[in-house]
């Protein structure tokens, strides 16, 4: 089940997999399941009388030692979206023959691992039977996101988390006073270049009604000056001689270690065209021969070595400046082509493919019609840095002399929160509420900024850092009504 905010109708769909060039690079997810698996708030001290497990307690009539364990646990309420308070249902079956009391414990703690309120509560159980208990906290909780711990009699039953009125968090745009001034520049450099582009048939994975083609093309440098980079994409063009609604693919985070092979689109119905961007470094430009479609080239090698690490510190010759132009630059290829029709522009992608589709969004000179990022990178890095380990690693290891607020300010210029203001379009957002990757609130941080009216956001309370169920059909129907005729 899911909770869906809506400002206008829509249907949730997704991939059943993983994210796609997410889960070879990626640190485990610092989700729940990673942490504390015993009650931290159990202190052993039977030999105080006063101790309710103390079997010496009058109060506490000691429990047979024969009784089997109450079973425990917690189902998905409401998506995990709540108002205000959290409703935490507990689900408690008793195997006895006779009734027991349950001792129920929830503690409450921000995304950033503080603990809020600690809630006890007991239930009587009864024999071969089952209660559901519902527990809150006792005051109102701010917008955000918050880690349940739930335990029963001192055993771990869940942990998660869960969201409480997420579209009204504010994370707060911190673009430096030249952000529009960088981004000017950026493609004004773009502008200048030459795009001689060349195209290659992947005839393995043509049809009659679309044509797939390896294309090699100029981006801009890596810096301010220096040659133009080289970046590759396969290119789906529908062979009826029409112009057709356009789709650009964006990749998630490639595998930095010997990368597997990659797998090229096939030609379809030829209903879209459609582009899938290898970005600087990564995918076709991180692939030896022999781990790609046949297209009579030689080995090509990543020259970055970890991507988020590139120049880090250095806003003009940072990765992100350049994979952000290929991203735009692989929009103006689509504009080249008589099968396009620019009018009806749409994006997808999934971790790092939603930062590029946020990206290309804010930065294209040809409008967008709709986006549909699902757990997108790179957003709210103050933020994001606090709640999970990577990419903030990374970044302390490469800040160097520059002080937090230095840093800080470097990455405003690449964050998704900050290109959201720049963007009107349509937009389909999901997300998932236990992404240890790229965590619920890093993801809702742009969305809560964009300009677009037309938007709407999916949460997935179990989803970790993955597809939604059935996205793809979700995100294509989702484009398909936002069609201009």
């Amino acid at each position: 089940m899911k909770r869906i905010f809506i400002f206008i109708l829509a249907i949730a769909l997704s991939l059943p997999t993983a994210v796609p060039g997410c889960s070879g690079n990626l640190p485990k997810e610092d989700n729940q399941e990673n942490q504390d698996n015993q009650d931290p708030d159990n202190k052993e001290n039977t030999d105080n009388p006063d101790n309710p497990d103390n079997p010496d307690n009058p109060d506490n009539p000691e429990t047979p030692a024969e009784l089997l364990a109450l079973k425990g646990t917690v189902p998905v309420t409401d998506d995990w979206i709540f108002n205000d308070k959290p409703s935490i249902t507990f689900h408690i079956e008793n195997p006895n023959e006779v009734s027991v009391t349950a001792q129920i414990r929830m503690r409450i703690s921000t995304d950033t691992q503080k603990t809020l309120e600690t809630v006890e509560q007991s239930a009587e159980v009864p024999a071969k039977g089952s209660v559901d208990v519902v527990v809150t906290s006792t005051d109102n909780l701010e917008p955000g996101f918050y880690k349940a711990s739930c335990y029963l009699d001192k055993k771990t039953v869940k942990l998660f988390f869960f969201g409480i009125n997420p579209t009204e968090i504010v994370s707060a745009p911190d673009m430096q006073p030249d952000f529009d001034a960088f981004w000017d520049s950026a493609r004004q450099q773009l502008a200048a270049i030459d795009m001689n582009a060349e195209l290659t048939e992947i005839t393995t994975k043509s049809n009659s009604k679309c044509k797939v083609y390896l294309v090699e093309m100029n981006s801009v440098p890596d810096g301010p000056e220096g040659n133009p980079v080289v970046v590759r994409g396969y290119y789906l063009e529908p062979q009826d001689g029409r112009q057709h609604p356009v789709i650009m693919h964006f990749y998630g985070y490639d595998e930095l270690r010997n990368p597997t092979r990659l797998s090229c689109p096939s030609g379809n119905s030829g209903e879209f065209a459609e582009f899938y961007l290898s970005h600087r470094g990564q995918y076709i430009n991180n692939r030896p021969a022999d781990k790609r479609e046949p297209d009579g080239h030689g080995d090509f090698e990543n020259i970055y070595g970890d991507w988020f690490a590139f120049n880090f510190g250095n806003r003009d010759g940072y990765y992100y400046r350049g994979a952000f132009m290929d991203c735009v630059q692989a929009v103006h290829f689509m504009a080249t082509r008589s099968t396009s029709d620019m009018d009806n522009l749409f994006a997808e992608g999934s971790s790092q493919g939603g930062a590029l589709s946020y990206a290309a969004a804010a930065l294209s000179d040809i409008p967008f019609t709709a986006i549909a990022p699902n757990v997108a990178f790179l957003g709210d890095f103050p933020d994001y840095f606090r709640i999970v380990g990577w990419p903030g690693d990374v970044a302390r290891k490469n800040q160097g002399s520059m002080t937090d607020e230095e840093m800080y300010a470097f990455l405003s210029y690449f964050d998704t929160k900050n290109l959201a203001t720049k963007i009107s379009c349509a937009v389909y957002a999901t997300i998932g509420l236990q992404d240890g990757t790229c965590p619920p609130h890093t993801n809702i941080a742009p969305y809560n900024n964009l300009l677009s009216t037309d938007k709407e956001v999916h949460f997935y309370p179990e989803m970790q850092h993955s597809y939604p169920p059935n996205w793809t059909n979700a995100i294509m129907k989702y484009f398909r009504d936002r069609i201009k005729d």
